[in-house]
């Protein structure tokens, strides 16, 4: 399979921090691929590398052949990496639909054509029927679904997850669950994300990274990794494997 993200050596140092050490990974184009670790990890000082909120103090990262280290977060959501974050931060006072529109607008110029696309965004995650609706008006679990809209509107080929089934419900994570499927499968869309909940991991990565005080101390299959010694000690627990 053909490498769509290489990051090589990748490390973050913020004065006498290190909050990433020396991580190296490769993610497949069409892959779903996890980063688990405990907080305080280095999982989202990682992404926010990847999406270039901070350069890497050393490493490289390339997408799509070409290094992006160091560029700006526009410049790097222009070459088709997408993200959501953590903690979901919509436009409150705009439509559900307007705020998907100001996504759809990085590569098109014509209002009516983002709004199409914003409409099959919308459509994909059953948040069509709420288009009118402010975003301040939403549910948690519909708030996290604007979030992942938002961010496919962008038209990314790799779109990176920050913990976007953090506060939901069982049943809302399946349903998660099952749209990242189906994007996966349909689409193509390469998918890096970083999760807590252990069964959509599971469900869903075909290989996964753990960090630990900002060093990776596995990779592998879910299945492989969920039974790494190092892994139950520092995250899992015993009890999630017994």
């Amino acid at each position: 399979m053909t490498t769509l993200l290489s990051v090589n050596g990748v490390t973050k140092q913020f004065r006498g921090l290190l909050a990433v050490d020396s991580v190296t990974f490769d993610v497949a184009a069409g892959e779903i691929f996890a980063v688990i670790g405990p907080n305080g990890a280095g999982k989202t000082t990682l992404f926010n590398m990847i999406a270039g909120v901070f350069a890497p103090t050393a490493g490289s990262i390339a997408f799509a052949g070409e290094r992006i280290e160091g560029l700006s977060s526009d410049k790097i959501c222009r070459r088709g990496i997408g993200r959501t974050f953590q903690i979901v931060r919509p436009f409150p006072a705009l439509t559900v639909e307007d705020n998907v529109i100001i996504g759809a607008l990085l590569h098109r110029h014509d209002v009516d054509d983002a709004r199409e696309h914003a409409r099959d965004v919308l459509r994909r995650l059953d948040l069509y029927a709420k288009r009118q609706q402010t975003a301040s008006s939403l549910t948690l679990p519909d708030r996290k679904r604007l979030e992942l809209a938002r961010a496919l509107a962008t038209d990314p080929k790799l779109l990176l997850l920050d913990e976007v089934m953090a506060g939901l419900r069982p049943m809302e994570v399946d349903v998660v669950v099952a749209t990242l499927r189906e994007l996966n499968r349909t689409t193509g869309l390469t998918i890096l994300l970083i999760e807590h909940v252990m069964r959509a991991v599971m469900a869903l990565a075909a290989r996964i990274l753990v960090l630990h005080h900002g060093a990776a101390i596995a990779e592998g299959t879910p299945e492989t990794v969920v039974r790494n010694p190092a892994v139950i000690d520092s995250y899992l627990g015993a009890e999630a494997v017994g």
